[in-house]
């Protein structure tokens, strides 16, 4: 298995929002799990790289309740929320794994919940809270077409 892994330090929300706007650049399509506490700016990531792909980020809020949001910009993005996904079959049943058989650009929230369904090729992206507005996104590639957008993304921001 490829692998590529670093860590971004964002100060606040400027450097969560240049992240996700690098993160838009390096990944035209493919899935990205994204996991952290409640509040942890699982979203707002999200916001950010749909903003990059030209959707109104007012347009970008969680799916928690719905599952799943389309957002049309310059590309599809698929903004999933596992949170309220019991088990694996649940999420099967529901055919979210269908968004995976496309060239999209997938974002689950709450995806350490299903990661057994997800593609093997992908980013996972562990968001921890730290003083004040400060966070440290640990961002992990699983496989060589995720490994190579990880560089660039490792590249752009830094």
């Amino acid at each position: 298995m490829t692998t590529s892994t670093f860590t971004f330090h964002a100060a606040d929300e400027s450097d969560t929002e240049r992240l996700g706007r690098a993160l838009a650049e390096a990944l035209p399509h493919g899935v990205v799990a994204l996991d952290g506490m409640l509040g942890a700016g699982k979203t707002r990531l999200v916001q950010a790289v749909a903003s990059a792909a030209g959707v109104d980020r007012r347009d970008v809020v969680s799916p928690t309740f719905v599952l799943v949001h389309e957002y049309h910009g310059s590309r599809p993005i698929y903004h999933l929320d596992c949170y309220r996904i019991r088990d694996d079959d649940e999420f099967l049943d529901l055919g979210a794994d269908e968004y995976f058989r496309e060239p999209n650009l997938v974002l689950i929230e709450w995806a350490q919940r299903v990661i057994r369904c997800l593609p093997d090729d992908r980013i996972e992206i562990a968001i921890d809270v730290l003083p004040g507005t400060e966070r440290s996104f640990a961002i992990t590639a699983t496989g060589p077409t995720s490994a190579a957008a990880v560089e660039r993304l490792r590249t752009a921001i830094q």
